[in-house]
């Protein structure tokens, strides 16, 4: 059985890391590459950088920050927000990141995954899933170039939903709805080449009140390649019910690491002690 990873995430705004609660009131969470080296030695799986607003202000990736990080933390990288084109993405695995993670390129264009797998290997693409609940959602009616074509119309989320358990997607942030149904579009991006997807409930998010279990279930279900959990995670027990309920691979957590209310190797025994397979230092 694979060990199931622990990944702290760090949201990043002007160069600080961030929290929220549905990815909004932001409050500072300190300095990232000192976060970083923190995680590295507590004996975090991985680590996750989101630049949260660089997609929505249009700006370029956060290389000066992945290079420092690289140069004193060992684990594996993953980064993302702002990524637009590919070589966004050699620019920061030469920074020294490992994976990137892909969101708001990948709906207005979902072959730049494709691109981006065949050039890169699917080890390195993830895909990054902000799923919200449909009922009440306001959508983003302008739609992408691509909701006519015929062999993407599958993803296209119908209306009004035959499922009570129907979740849409969001770009920029948070900022803007999808009409993309969340679950034929994780089976999509596994199609065109993501090797992982990383998914954030955007009803969860910030909440502490646990992950969507519902929602995390359903997309480890329909794909076959990793399923990264977030969005909610507030005590010991989220993170294993993500795992052995939800059926995901891997818990991200933010908050319970940041505010030191659980380390990662606390989490690590208590879930080794429920029986999940983890990898402890």
């Amino acid at each position: 059985m694979l060990a199931k990873r622990i990944i702290p995430c760090l949201d990043v705004k002007d160069g600080r890391v961030v929290k929220g609660v549905s990815f909004v009131n932001l409050r500072d969470a300190g300095d990232p590459v000192q976060n970083a080296r923190f995680y590295d030695e507590q004996g975090a799986d991985e680590l996750i950088f989101l630049d949260i607003t660089a997609s929505h202000e249009k700006r370029n990736i956060i290389l000066d920050i992945v290079r420092k990080t690289a140069e004193d933390v060992f684990m594996p990288l993953t980064v993302g927000g702002g990524i637009r084109t590919l070589d966004d993405i050699r620019d920061l695995l030469k920074a020294g990141c490992d994976k990137v993670s892909i969101n708001t390129s990948a709906v207005k264009d979902p072959y730049f995954v494709s691109r981006a797998a065949e050039k890169f290997g699917s080890q390195c693409i993830v895909v990054a899933i902000d799923a919200k609940r449909v009922p009440g959602i306001q959508f983003d009616t302008t739609g992408e170039d691509w909701f006519d074509e015929e062999d993407l119309q599958e993803v296209c989320l119908r209306m009004p939903p035959r499922d009570p358990f129907t979740w849409a997607i969001s770009t920029h942030g948070g900022r803007t709805m999808k009409r993309i149904d969340a679950v034929q579009w994780g089976r999509k991006m596994e199609k065109l080449g993501a090797g992982e997807i990383m998914l954030t409930s955007m009803d969860k998010d910030g909440t502490k009140d646990g992950y969507d279990i519902e929602l995390t279930r359903a997309i480890s279900e329909a794909v076959s390649i990793p399923v990264i959990a977030s969005g909610g995670a507030g005590t010991l027990e989220h993170l294993y019910d993500a795992l052995a309920k939800g059926k995901a691979d891997a818990v991200l957590a933010a908050s319970i690491f940041h505010y030191r209310e659980y380390t990662v190797n606390e989490a690590k025994e208590y879930l080794r002690a429920k029986g999940i397979s983890v990898r402890l230092s």
